[in-house]
């Protein structure tokens, strides 16, 4: 089995993102010796964005040979950050994780499990008074099941609004990955 490992948090060693798909990865790992791991930070080396003439990047034969998917994902600015868009934007590609049909689109790449770990600095969530303003987690969810998968979703939230609650974020997403299964 192969993982690919997506880091896109700017905030190096105080990422709360960062530090929760590293545990998920650690946790497979456990679950998996044998898992062929690889990663990529698009925040150490991010991607340029998209072009008509397209960069020669690897980004997309990356995805389509994993088998699980482990991404660290911020919320900036109500959304991703800009460097996660611009993988998402080489791995969603017509005729390679989708086609469209009669029936209209059709994922392609529905054999893959993707584990999408999501850190805000408010509260976002559903019932939230800010639940509008979520574009991270909605996003994310519809870009893979547009390409066929249903992705796995762990939330850090409130991770501002003081250490106390930052702490009890970590805590609380570091027990969801912990009850990961291979």
């Amino acid at each position: 089995m192969k993982l690919l490992h997506l880091d896109s948090s700017i905030l190096g060693e105080n990422s709360v993102s960062r530090q929760v798909s590293a545990a998920a990865v650690a946790r497979l790992r456990e679950t998996d010796p044998s898992l062929e791991i690889s990663y990529r930070d698009l925040a150490a080396e991010p991607l340029s964005h998209l072009t008509l003439a397209g960069s020669g990047d690897t980004a997309l034969d990356e995805f389509l040979a994993s088998d699980v998917v482990v991404i660290g994902a911020p919320m900036y600015n109500f959304t991703i950050p800009s460097q996660l868009k611009a993988w998402i934007d080489r791995i969603l590609v017509a005729g390679k994780t989708f086609a469209y049909g009669a029936d209209g689109p059709q994922g392609l790449a529905g054999g893959k499990r993707v584990i999408i770990i999501v850190s805000r600095g408010g509260f976002y969530g559903a019932g939230s008074p800010a639940a509008a303003f979520e574009h991270l987690e909605t996003y994310l969810r519809t870009v893979f099941g547009f390409i066929g998968i249903v992705p796995e979703v762990i939330v850090a939230e409130g991770i501002q609004v003081g250490p106390e609650q930052r702490s009890a974020a970590v805590d609380g997403a570091l027990a969801s990955v912990s009850a990961l299964a291979a």
